[in-house]
């Protein structure tokens, strides 16, 4: 098991995030982007705080200055502006067309790889990635209507060419995130490292809600319980659970495989949303699942 620890860790990420997209999708649209990003960033900060004093014994990471500099430096690029672009994109052109665009993370992740730590895929790791992601896009676009935006009108060129273009610039984000994470984490443990990319976010969306003016729209959101809940349970299986097991992962895989395994939520997300949701599921989208399954399972041979 330990030769398929990156991938199976990977693997954890996506349900992980499964259900982190569940729950911050219910409180997203109680309390706004910004207000949840800093908030989810908060809780899960505690998280680890928590879990790093008794498992770690260490209230605070110790790593190198080499360490600090870039998972802080992943920090800001992944958590801020990487979310601040796809949240963008959200309101400009959808999350549908967003999320579609996003499924570049693991080529893109897979280039920088390559270029920054010398990563280089196997043609089996490369049919799997192409496979699982083909899946992927057929998921994502069996609902996908280009000519509508979030509100259901009709977009223009230019907003869907400059929503496009943010989100593009919010799966660079991501992907340059795991990457130099990967870079500045080293032999670390991975919560720890964590706590740091986390520590680095929560500063860098304060200096954004300052700078829009948005306090006391975070301060009502803190008032909402219902939305806390959901805040609180997104925040544990995604920046404390989810973000860990994504590092774990890039630590003992190359980024690109990690990436594509990671990116599979929009598959498992099909489950729960018929059995809680009652959604009906196309049979594109059914085809999708069992292709992207396909190209998971080579990653293993």
């Amino acid at each position: 098991m330990n030769n398929y620890l990156g991938e199976i860790a990977a693997l954890l990420t996506a349900v992980c995030w499964t259900v982190t997209a569940m729950a911050f999708e219910s409180a997203g649209k109680r309390v706004g982007a910004l207000s949840l990003n800093l908030i989810r960033l908060v809780i899960g900060l505690v998280f680890l705080s928590i879990y790093n004093t008794i498992v770690n014994g260490e209230f605070f990471p110790t790593a190198t200055n080499y360490q600090w500099f870039w998972l802080a430096l992943s920090g800001l690029i992944g958590f801020v502006l990487g979310d601040l672009f796809l949240f963008r994109a959200f309101i400009m052109i959808g999350a549908r067309i967003s999320m579609l665009l996003m499924a570049l993370v693991p080529p893109i992740a897979a280039l920088i790889g390559w270029i920054t730590l010398g990563e280089k895929l196997s043609g089996m790791e490369f049919l799997g990635m192409g496979i699982t992601l083909s899946g992927i896009v057929l998921v994502m676009s069996s609902k996908l209507e280009i000519n509508k935006g979030p509100l259901g009108k009709s977009l223009k060129i230019g907003p869907l060419l400059l929503g496009s273009l943010l989100a593009l610039g919010g799966a660079v984000g991501q992907a340059a995130g795991l990457v130099l994470s990967k870079k500045g984490m080293q032999d670390m443990d991975p919560f720890s490292a964590t706590q740091i990319r986390i520590m680095t976010g929560v500063l860098g969306f304060a200096i954004v809600i300052t700078i829009f003016k948005r306090w006391k729209y975070l301060f009502g959101a803190l008032k909402d319980l219902k939305a806390m809940k959901f805040m609180t349970l997104g925040s544990f299986t995604g920046p404390f659970l989810g973000v860990s097991l994504s590092l774990l992962a890039v630590q003992h895989t190359d980024t690109g495989v990690a990436a594509t395994l990671m990116a599979l939520t929009p598959v498992m997300i099909i489950p729960p949303a018929i059995l809680m949701k009652k959604e009906k599921i196309s049979a594109i989208e059914i085809i999708g699942a069992l292709v992207s399954v396909s190209g998971v399972a080579l990653f293993f041979l």
